[in-house]
């Protein structure tokens, strides 16, 4: 079977090669990009191949259209063009039973309120994931409920795995932005990405403290609440750059 442009489908639609083989791709090509990057070896003016695009797509599910917080997707790619000289398309809102779902390597999700998958849906992302996609989510506002729901949500994904803190020594916070620490506005406490793993692999993150606020909206609709918008900013970018380079 010819290879498909790994950046260009998160999954081949039929009989698909050994699981990852589009993320090794990936890895290979984005990881030589941020050495060279990091090294200053790489000016921003630069053309780079153009097969290192990054797409962008934001879910839609259930009644939500994917509006919630309605610039975050804006945002978030504003936030990676600045960090970085990949070429960034603008997001696309999707369902998770569109094919367009295996055209766009990165997807993100965001809302306040409880949710439940169709099978169909969950049939869907299994695959995505299973295949070389990523997953972004992020509570808004602080509210509990859709957190909550993601987490019973992809915990039916994988038998076996469930969504777990990912710890500050883990590489997606130290992958662009150092990141040592990130403490909550309205609680003392440390806030902790999560995360679910498939075979070892990191195939989804969620921040549940009002993330997507933080990085889009300069927490203006999460006043004193979640994360700082500097801590939202950096924690946004480094899950990107993981994504393009894991």
């Amino acid at each position: 079977m010819p290879r498909r442009p790994p950046r260009q489908r998160a999954v081949p639609p039929a009989s698909p090669p050994s699981c990852g083989w589009v993320r090794r791709g990936r890895a290979q090509r984005a990881g030589l990009w941020l050495a060279l990057l990091l090294a200053g070896s790489l000016a921003p003016q630069e053309a780079l191949d153009p097969r290192a695009t990054f797409f962008m797509g934001r879910i839609k599910y259930s009644n939500n259209e994917g509006n919630d917080c309605g610039t975050v997707g804006y945002d978030l790619v504003r936030l990676v063009s600045r960090a970085s000289t990949v070429k960034i398309e603008q997001e696309k809102r999707i369902r998770l039973t569109d094919p367009e779902l295996f055209e766009t390597p990165f997807v993100f999700m965001n809302g306040h309120t409880d949710f439940a998958f169709t099978e169909a849906e969950l049939d869907a992302l299994r695959t995505y994931l299973t295949h070389g996609g990523f997953f972004f989510a992020s509570g808004c506002c602080t509210n509990p409920r859709f957190p909550q729901a993601w987490r019973r949500e992809f915990a039916r994904l994988f038998p076996g795995e469930t969504v777990k803190p990912l710890q500050y020594d883990h590489l997606i916070y130290r992958c662009f932005y150092k990141i040592d620490r990130v403490r909550s506005l309205h609680e003392k406490k440390d806030i902790l990405l999560e995360g679910l793993y498939h075979q070892g692999n990191l195939v989804a993150v969620i921040g549940e403290d009002g993330l997507c606020c933080a990085f889009a909206m300069e927490n203006r609709c999460n006043v004193g609440k979640g994360v700082s918008p500097e801590d939202g900013k950096k924690l946004a970018v480094n899950i990107a750059v993981y994504a393009l380079t894991h």
